[in-house]
C-alpha cells in the first residue's frame, strides 16, 4: 500500500497544498506550529474519515473556509485508487474512484494506517481511555462495521446516562429502563467481542516482538479487561450469552447508576492490561518497560493488519522518534525500513537516526507550506 499523492485545501493552516511522495520514507521538517503534524492528521483523517486530535470538525476546516478538502492518488494490491473527502458544517462527503459513497462505512479500510505518536506512549501506562481509543480506531480500519457498532453504542449510552441523570428511581419507568438496557447491550456485546478477538491476534505479534528488541529476556502479555467478566470467562461465547450477562450486570448496578447519574458497565469501561514476566507494567514496570511495550504494540499492529489485509499500512510518525532513544529507535526504523511507507514529523534530523534510514525524501513546513 502507497501514497503517490495527497492535496488539501482549506485544511486547518494549508489553504492549499499538494504533496507528491517519491520513496518509502517521507520527513517533513520544521519548527513547531507550521503544519508538519497537519499533514499526518489529514493522512489519518483519509482512513478513518475522523481525527486523532479532536472530535470537532469544523476543527479541521481553515479560518474563513465553508469546507475542506482531501484528495488523494494511492496504490494498493488490486491496482490504483483515488480518494477524495469533503468536510463541511453540512457533514462529510466521501468519493472512491470518483463514486460518493452512501455511507462512510464502505469508505474506511480503503486506506490504512498506523500513527504513532508521543501520547501513544501512555497507551501503556496512561488512562483507560487512551487504551479503548486505541482499540477502537485499530478495529475499525479493519472491520468498518465495528465503527458503526460503536458509534449507535455511544448514542444509545447518551440517552441513557440523560435519562439517569433527569429521573429519580422511584419515579423510573421499568419498561423504558428495559428499552435502553435492550439496545445498550446488543449494540456492546458486538465491541466486546470484537476486541477481544482484536486484542487475541495483537498479543501474538506483540509478545514475538518484544522478545526481540529485549533479547528473549522479558515476556509480554497483553489482556482485554472488560468491565464485567474476564476475557476467558468469555471464552467462545456467542453473542446471546454474552448479552443475558450484560442485562445481568446492568440490573445489578441499577440504583448505584441512578444515585451517579451514569452507566457504570459496558464497553466504555473497558480497559487493557500490561503484564512482562508476570508483572503489571502499569504498576510496577520502569519507564523503559512501559515505553517498549509500547512500541512492541505499535509494531504488532502492522503486522496485524498486513495479516488481515494482506499487505503493510502506511505509518505515521508523529515526532516520536525524539521521544525513542537509541536502541528503540534503531528497532522501529528496522521493521519498517523498505516494508512500510513511512511518514515522519521532527523538528531537527539531529533527533532522527539518519544512519538508518535509506534514501529519505525531505520535505521542509513553513507556515502552511511545503517546500523541497
Amino acid at each position: 500500500m502507497q501514497l503517490k499523492a495527497m492535496e488539501l485545501q482549506g485544511y486547518r493552516n494549508y489553504d492549499s497544498v499538494k504533496l507528491t511522495t517519491e520513496g518509502g520514507v517521507n520527513i517533513f521538517i520544521g519548527p513547531n506550529a507550521q503544519g508538519k503534524t497537519n499533514l499526518l492528521e489529514a493522512i489519518h483523517v483519509l482512513s478513518l474519515t475522523k481525527s486523532h486530535r479532536t472530535s470537532k470538525d469544523k476543527e479541521l476546516i481553515g479560518w474563513d473556509r465553508g469546507a475542506a478538502v482531501i484528495r488523494a492518488e494511492m496504490t494498493r494490491r488490486m491496482g490504483d485508487v483515488s480518494l477524495e473527502l469533503q468536510l463541511s458544517a453540512q457533514g462529510k462527503k466521501a468519493k472512491i474512484n470518483g463514486l460518493e459513497q452512501r455511507k462512510l462505512s464502505t469508505f474506511v479500510g480503503t486506506l490504512n494506517v498506523v500513527l504513532f505518536a508521543p501520547e501513544d506512549l501512555d497507551i501503556v501506562k496512561g488512562a483507560p481511555g487512551v487504551r479503548r481509543r486505541f482499540m477502537d480506531m485499530e478495529i475499525g480500519q479493519v472491520h468498518p462495521g465495528y465503527l458503526y457498532d460503536m458509534q449507535q453504542y455511544q448514542k444509545i449510552l447518551q440517552q441513557r446516562n440523560n435519562y439517569l441523570k433527569s429521573t429519580d428511581i422511584r419515579r423510573a419507568s421499568p419498561e423504558m429502563l428495559d428499552v435502553w438496557n435492550e439496545q445498550l447491550a446488543r449494540t456492546g456485546v458486538k465491541m466486546m467481542q470484537k476486541r477481544k478477538n482484536f486484542i487475541v491476534q495483537l498479543q501474538k505479534w506483540a509478545e514475538k516482538i518484544h522478545a526481540g528488541i529485549t533479547g528473549g529476556t522479558e515476556h509480554l502479555a497483553v489482556e482485554y479487561k472488560p468491565s464485567f467478566g474476564t476475557a476467558d470467562s468469555m471464552g467462545d461465547q456467542d453473542q446471546s450469552s454474552l448479552f443475558g450477562q450484560f442485562m445481568i450486570k446492568l440490573t445489578q448496578s441499577k440504583e448505584q447508576e441512578f444515585r451517579r447519574g451514569t452507566t457504570l458497565a459496558g464497553p466504555h469501561r473497558d480497559d487493557l492490561g500490561f503484564a512482562i514476566n508476570g508483572k503489571d507494567v502499569q504498576s510496577f514496570g520502569s519507564q523503559g518497560q512501559q515505553r517498549t511495550a509500547a512500541l512492541s504494540l505499535k509494531l504488532a499492529e502492522l503486522e496485524l493488519m498486513h495479516e488481515e489485509i494482506g499487505e503493510y499500512p502506511l505509518l505515521l510518525l508523529d515526532d516520536v522518534l525524539s521521544e525513542l532513544d537509541q536502541t528503540r529507535q534503531t528497532q522501529l526504523i528496522e521493521t519498517f525500513q523498505s516494508r512500510v511507507q513511512t511518514f515522519i514529523t521532527t523538528t531537527g534530523l539531529e533527533s532522527v537516526n539518519m544512519s538508518r534510514l535509506k534514501d529519505a525524501s525531505l520535505f521542509h513546513v513553513r507556515d502552511g507550506q511545503l517546500l523541497r
